[in-house]
């Protein structure tokens, strides 16, 4: 089980903008399901971390 490098390039943030997450899942569902799941997990990790990243007190400046 492979996932394709489009799915797992860095340069492909979850949150640069809707467009660039919506060609992300387009390419994922082009893959066989066993890829697509693997990427589905990778970008549903992605996110989460992104969500709970969030929750951390900032400092004030």
């Amino acid at each position: 089980m492979t996932v394709s490098d489009e799915t797992t390039q860095p340069d492909a943030p979850a949150d640069a903008e809707p467009s660039a997450l919506l060609s992300r899942l387009r390419l994922i569902e082009d893959q066989p399901l066993a890829d697509r799941a693997a990427a589905l997990a990778q970008l549903h990790d992605e996110l989460r971390a992104r969500l709970e990243s969030g929750d951390a007190p900032r400092p004030h400046a």
